[in-house]
């Protein structure tokens, strides 16, 4: 008998009976081990973060309803009922779980000062009032008020700004706002409002 690896490997359904590539039942080990990874957890559906198609994942976490106990991602899947993907994705979406839980994940801002050669941890607070200062020095240096012409333009050509898919359409309204505010001109996300 030739059996190759893939057809060891892969099962036939023959009148509601699952074989195996020997012929015996596995139904019940197949069922129990489609459920083995995401028994006792809770579902959220989200959207993967990797391009602007949006396509749906559910992510399984366990232990986020007990008391005490930390909530961790178990197992990421596309999602079946969304209308984009239909339960499927792609290899970066495939592989969001690893994203996740990636012990080199940044958690806070970090900041590479210049002759430096490290990166350095930095509190939010402080985060926000460097980037709002660099912001009003980039603005004053190059905002213009006038075109060659004479005519008010009020545009800042040196601040450019890329929104993501997974941003919500609050966020991205308010960016929008924001930058138009500031004179942006240069702006792409995912509300072009």
């Amino acid at each position: 008998m030739d059996i190759s690896r893939r057809a060891f490997i892969q099962s036939t359904v023959t009148g509601g009976t699952v074989l195996s590539a020997f012929g015996f039942d596995v139904t019940p080990v197949s069922a129990q081990a489609k459920t083995l990874k995401i028994s006792r957890t809770s579902e959220t559906r989200s959207t993967c973060p990797y391009c602007s198609v949006s396509c749906g994942v559910i992510i399984h976490t366990l232990g986020d309803k007990a008391k005490n106990v930390v909530p961790q991602v178990v197992h990421v899947e596309g999602d079946p009922d969304h209308p984009i993907n239909r339960g499927t994705l792609c290899p970066k979406g495939a592989s969001l779980q690893q994203d996740i839980l990636n012990e080199r994940r940044l958690l806070k801002p970090q900041v590479r000062r210049p002759g430096s050669d490290r990166w350095d941890d930095m509190d939010w607070d402080r985060a926000i009032d460097e980037i709002a200062g660099w912001v009003k020095k980039t603005r004053d240096a190059t905002f213009i008020e006038k075109d060659s012409n004479g005519r008010t333009v009020n545009r800042c050509e040196g601040i450019a700004w890329a929104g993501g898919c997974t941003d919500t359409n609050e966020l991205n309204y308010l960016v929008v706002k924001t930058m138009r505010s500031l004179g942006v001109v240069h702006l792409e996300n995912q509300a072009r409002v």
